[in-house]
């Protein structure tokens, strides 16, 4: 894990890990919802792996129940990992 965690790292990471859950790269943005995307919570399970794996950043249920879009995703890793 790098001492410091940049916006951008934490975009590539997340969006590597969604593009292999299903969306694809033009579907990915910061106000698109995971309902619209098509991510359940099973997925976002395995994204919360994924960022835990990299950045050290432990989501856990209520956190997942609150985030609706990618950006808020990205928001809540980036206050975490900082």
């Amino acid at each position: 894990m790098p001492a410091t965690v940049t916006a951008e790292q934490v975009e590539t990471v997340v969006y590597d890990a969604l593009v292999e859950l299903g969306p694809t790269r033009d579907q990915l943005h910061r106000d698109a919802s995971f309902e619209e995307l098509d991510v359940d919570s099973l997925d976002l399970a395995e994204l919360s792996q994924v960022v835990e794996e990299n950045f050290g950043v432990r989501l856990k249920g209520d956190d997942v129940a609150k985030i609706k879009t990618v950006g808020d995703a990205l928001d809540l890793i980036i206050a975490r990992a900082a």
